[in-house]
Order: C-alpha cells, then structure tokens, then sequence
C-alpha cells in the first residue's frame, strides 16, 4: 500500500478549508465541525440555519465535480479496504465524534486557531491513534 505525496494539491485543500472556517465565523458565527453542521441539517432549529448548512454540504459534495472542471476529468478515488472495514471504521468515527464532542475540523481547524486546551488535547490524541491504526494495518495485520 502506497501513501502518495501531494502537496500541491493538499496546500490548495488546506486553504480551502482554512478559508471556509474563516468565511463561516465571519458571516454565521458559527465554529466549522463537518459532523456539527451535518447533524444540524438533519435536524434544523431554523429555515436559516438549514440553508446554509444545505448550502456548506453542497460545496463539499461539489468538489469532485470543481476538479473535473480544472482538471478535465474526475479524480481517482481508491479505497484500498473492504467494504466491511469502511462500516467498521464509520462506525468508530461515529463514536469518536460523539465521545470527543466534534470532529477532526471542528477540533483541528477552528478549536486549535481558538487554543482551545480541549480541541489541542482532542488532535493529538487524533494523531496519536491514527498513526496507531496505520502502523497495526499495514505492518501488523498486512494491509486489510
């Protein structure tokens, strides 16, 4: 299994998404957490606050589609894992989300820039267990 580099194409990643947490604290007030805004679609306090998290979840849905305009054709999306595995893993992100109270943007974008002691201690341990996960996968158990 191969990692491959990309840092172009994770640099103008990173930038977007930098600038969609500004975009979004600047015009809603509100703090980007990928699971936030989708679990406050799924449930609505408001028309308003339905549409634009309608509108967030759209541009992130879109983006292959962006891709294909720029670069003439859909991106390569390979998932080197079982079908099982991806429900498996699902499920455990699921429960991370929801015992680490938010996500990897929500504590890794928004609540690091705030120095937030709870987001910096919830993305390393993030970090810590993901590489844990990718060492176990690929030396120990060969690659699911």
């Amino acid at each position: 299994m191969i990692t491959e580099f990309t840092p172009f194409a994770s640099l103008i990643g990173g930038i977007l998404i930098g600038l969609s947490a500004v975009m979004l604290m600047a015009f809603q007030g509100r703090v980007f957490g990928a699971t936030g805004v989708l679990a406050g679609f799924m449930t609505p306090q408001s028309s308003s606050d339905w549409q634009w998290r309608a509108l967030l979840l759209a541009g992130m849905v879109s983006g292959p589609l962006v891709y294909r305009i720029f670069d003439g054709e859909m991106p390569a999306i390979d998932v080197p894992v079982s079908n099982i595995a991806l429900i498996i893993g699902g499920f455990i992100v699921g429960l991370g989300v929801t015992f680490g109270s938010g996500c990897t943007s929500g504590h890794g974008v928004c609540g690091m820039a705030r120095l937030s002691p709870r987001s910096i201690t919830a993305t390393v341990t993030f970090m810590i267990f993901t590489a844990i996960t990718v060492y176990a996968v690929r030396h120990v158990l060969g690659g699911i």
